[in-house]
């Protein structure tokens, strides 16, 4: 049950962080400021949560793993649910604290920073344009999640180049979509923007789980190692580092 506290409390995180900067403070901070907020949300999480879940905080993230075989198929379904209530939990709350404006708010007009295309895009690009970029954002995601949890990737650094690839991403994918390569991240808004946000869902639903499938593919294209360890694992300190813990000033020292 840990393991799904965690990813609630981690999606909670990066919806309420990335998410609450864009409608709290977007005007002010810019795409440059948001897209830090998303990628420092899921870096701070990776250390915070990543050695008990392996902080995937995205369904498209938990399929990559379950394909790849870093996840334990008896927890992918329990991982999805977690996120996707954190990420509604995250919005219900910013949209209480959205409306203590003077002049109220409305998501429904406001936005919310739900995901959209054509009139609903930040700059109106296309059905087209946004399925592709998402599809392929997502894969950057994924991809660098399945590299940087590697057998032979350095372990316990993994929060870092995930969370600057998600930096990335926002810095790409805002202007065309506001950027979910999140299904959760998607639906949380959505929820209470209602209408058209829920009859756009489905692309941010459909595409980043494509992007996923498809950084597999090339994560498996280009590397197939022989011995697996799982994101959790991989997010863990390092066997020197948790020993110097164990023998912390105040702590006993844990006996074998």
């Amino acid at each position: 049950m840990n393991r799904y506290i965690a990813e609630l409390v981690g999606t909670f995180v990066l919806v309420f962080g990335g998410c609450g900067s864009a409608v709290l403070a977007g005007d002010k901070i810019g795409f440059l400021g948001v897209s830090l907020a998303f990628g420092l949300s899921l870096l701070a999480m990776v250390y915070a949560i990543g050695p008990i879940s392996g902080c995937h905080i995205n369904p498209a993230v938990t399929v990559g793993l379950l394909l790849s075989k870093k996840l334990d198929a008896r927890y992918a379904v329990g991982y999805l649910v977690a996120q996707v209530i954190g990420a509604v939990v995250a919005a219900g709350v910013l949209l209480l604290i959205a409306k203590g404006l003077p002049t109220g708010y409305d998501p429904a007009v406001a936005g919310f920073a739900a995901n959209g295309y054509g009139a609903h895009s930040p700059t109106h690009y296309s059905l087209g344009a946004a399925l592709i970029v998402e599809v392929v954002l997502t894969a950057f995601l994924v991809l660098t999640v399945l590299g940087a949890t590697d057998i032979s990737a350095p372990v316990g650094f993994a929060g870092i180049p995930i969370g600057l690839v998600l930096t990335l991403i926002h810095l790409v994918g805002i202007p065309v979509t506001n950027t979910s390569v999140n299904p959760a991240r998607s639906i949380g808004p959505a929820v209470f923007v209602g209408g058209w946000a829920l009859g756009q869902l489905w692309l941010f639903v459909l595409a980043p789980l494509i992007g996923a499938v498809l950084a597999v593919g090339v994560y498996r294209a280009m590397r197939q190692p022989e011995v697996l360890i799982t994101a959790r694992q991989a997010e863990s300190a390092l066997g020197s580092q948790q020993a110097e813990r164990d023998i912390a000033p105040g702590r006993p020292e844990r006996r074998p």
